[in-house]
């Protein structure tokens, strides 16, 4: 397919903004709903903190297996197609809220956003990221990656802007709405970024690289003899990553990145909720800041900055600003000072980005969809990883059997993982781009 270059992603930018806006709208209110089921009337609640970081664990361990699944089957299938299942799956849990928040209809949300986010925590972005690869040169790869951060970034903003105004009753009413209406642009206006001519889809991910005549009767042809691969194995996967040292590399980095942004999903606003009693408005105020900064970062400094020093500059600037965001909630005196952290996220935003772009770089043409695939469930299994170390962390130093007196002790923890990615993106050097298609094929 012929390059359209970033001028061609509108339809693609348009379709996550409308689907982020949707998702982002409710986090604001998601935790006084789980507070309000599960513990009324507290401000501490040790359940709601395991429960929902139970949850973050289950989908996590979902998108290890269906994130690169998805990624393999969209280099076949096409990018369009495979947006359509997660994207129509994630419109149920939305809209069983926006009916009702009593205490049944939250355990049904419960039970069907874990369900559905299995397929589509990580797929959305993985096959968005794809499409862009598809879609633009390598020169202006890094950039096309940021402006589509950016637009996630300004969904965050809108969305987290209309949950500070709205009632939580009509959040989730607008928010299911906006579900359905990404999903119904995304079918009418995307363009699919592999077509029919594309090699990749009339001969898709082969068993074997000779194809096998098995009747001389004409029964079967060479090009009926093609078995496709459709789930990815762990040797496959490491058979990606072995296949180069910095694509390794960005995968190591991607995991305690993910470690420490999943520990602070599971934990910073239980933290803060304990600690200073933030409630939904006070979320959605650090929320913009946040998305605001975000915003700025990434349609705004990435392409500036990825032209002048590269992706593997900005990588660790990203994680040491990002840490240094961690330490300073760690040791909240004042309710002020959450939002005074949200300064250094302004180049935090930037390290997704740069590990996507290098990632990117490392394989060819027809793997995009099992690179990023491959990226996407690595994260996936940090965000297993991480409930299971951050919230027990978060709730024994929230309680009063604490070792010791330090309720910002597993912030600081998450501090600490993004200081060891930071260490490991500074071992990353840029080398000659890899275009073999050889990779994460099973063996015959």
């Amino acid at each position: 397919m012929e390059m359209e270059g970033i001028g061609g992603l509108r339809h693609l930018f348009m379709t996550v903004f409308l689907h982020g806006f949707a998702s982002f709208m409710v986090i604001p209110a998601i935790t006084d709903i789980t507070m309000l089921a599960l513990c009324p009337g507290q401000d501490e609640c040790s359940l709601a903190i395991y429960l929902s970081g139970f949850q973050q664990a289950m989908i996590g361990l979902g998108t290890v297996v269906m994130t690169p699944l998805i990624g393999n089957l969209s280099d076949v299938y096409g990018r369009k197609s495979l947006l359509t299942i997660p994207m129509t799956l994630s419109i149920v849990p939305l809209a069983i809220l926006a009916y009702s928040r009593k205490t049944s209809f939250f355990y049904a949300y419960y039970v069907l956003r874990t369900v559905t986010a299995l397929v589509g925590e990580g797929s959305i972005n993985c096959l968005t990221l794809a499409y862009v690869a598809d879609n633009v040169s390598e020169r202006e790869r890094i950039s096309a990656f940021g402006i589509l951060a950016g637009f996630t970034s300004a969904a965050f903003v809108c969305g987290t802007l209309a949950a500070r105004f709205l009632s939580t009753a009509l959040t989730f009413q607008v928010a299911a709405f906006g579900s359905m209406l990404s999903t119904i642009y995304m079918r009418i206006f995307l363009k699919e970024s592999l077509t029919g001519d594309d090699s990749t889809l009339r001969q898709p991910i082969l068993k074997g690289g000779v194809p096998e005549v098995v009747d001389e009767g004409d029964v079967y042809s060479p090009k009926t003899i093609q078995v496709f691969k459709k789930i990815p194995s762990p040797g496959d996967l490491i058979s990606l990553l072995r296949s180069s040292k910095i694509l390794s590399q960005a995968a190591v980095v991607s995991f305690f990145q993910s470690l420490a942004e999943g520990g602070m999903q599971a934990s910073l606003m239980y933290f803060l909720k304990a600690r200073f009693h933030f409630n939904k408005n006070q979320f959605a105020d650090l929320m913009l800041i946040i998305g605001i900064s975000g915003t700025i970062s990434q349609l705004l400094f990435m392409p500036m900055l990825a032209t002048a020093i590269g992706e593997e500059k900005l990588l660790p600037i990203g994680l040491i600003m990002g840490s240094m965001n961690m330490f300073l909630n760690s040791i909240s005196w004042a309710v002020w000072v959450p939002y005074a952290a949200t300064l250094f996220s302004v180049f935090g935003f930037l390290v997704q980005p740069s590990i996507r772009s290098i990632a990117s770089k490392q394989v060819g043409p027809n793997d995009q969809g099992k690179a990023q695939g491959c990226i996407s469930g690595i994260s996936s299994f940090a965000n297993i990883v991480s409930p299971l170390i951050f919230s027990p962390l978060t709730a024994l130093f929230l309680s009063e059997e604490a070792p010791f007196y330090f309720p910002g002790f597993s912030i600081l923890c998450i501090g600490l993982a993004t200081m060891i990615a930071f260490v490991q993106s500074l071992m990353i050097r840029a080398s000659p781009h890899k275009t073999s298609n050889t990779i994460c094929v099973e063996s015959p």
